[in-house]
């Protein structure tokens, strides 16, 4: 796996982290620069983190799915992809009433672990590809970082128009990734 495809996944999976700082962003009139840096805090770690988790666990069942790694990316990355396009159309958004500390840390844990669910998973993809994890962890937890500072930005400054179309893109690019590891497969063997 390239660079490059570490770079993709990373923007697709911090699209949940990106979409949850507009919305953070939006909760407060004008955002500290410590508020603004928290959720990339956060968000950055535990996107690192999780893809490590699925990594060693993957790691011991490489064996068992050699034969089917490209299955396994395109099931894996189609899921959580497709999820992020369906909530990303739906249409039940929570609105906040400004009365509550956004950033505290009881709902920044909860919040970083929900949108980083997903990189458990391709943590487990990461393995199948003998990727060299800590590469993989460390750009996919400084662009999280990057990207959900700038959403807490962007929500204060544009308003909500942009939260699902970020989270749409973000399971596009997953789901196309997935399909790229099932069309690649197919042509190595040709």
């Amino acid at each position: 796996m390239s660079i490059l495809e570490l770079v993709l996944i990373a923007f697709g999976l911090s699209m949940d982290a990106f979409a949850v700082s507009i919305t953070l962003g939006l909760s407060v009139e004008k955002p500290k620069k410590i508020e603004i840096m928290i959720p990339g805090i956060y968000f950055g770690f535990f996107q690192a983190l999780m893809p490590t988790i699925g990594f060693f666990a993957g790691f011991y069942f490489t064996n068992i799915a050699a034969n089917f790694e490209h299955w396994i990316a395109f099931i894996l990355l189609g899921l959580i992809g497709g999820k992020m396009i369906k909530d990303s159309l739906s249409k039940d958004e929570k609105e906040n009433d400004g009365k509550e500390n956004v950033f505290r840390f009881t709902k920044m844990l909860i919040l970083a672990i929900a949108t980083s669910i997903d990189a458990l998973a391709v943590g487990v993809t990461l393995a199948i590809y003998k990727v060299n994890i800590l590469m993989a962890a460390i750009i996919i937890g400084l662009i999280t970082f990057f990207i959900s500072m700038c959403g807490v930005k962007i929500g204060n400054i544009f308003g909500n128009k942009f939260k699902s179309k970020a989270e749409f893109i973000g399971g596009t690019v997953l789901v196309v990734l997935g399909i790229k590891f099932v069309v690649e497969h197919f042509i190595n063997r040709i």
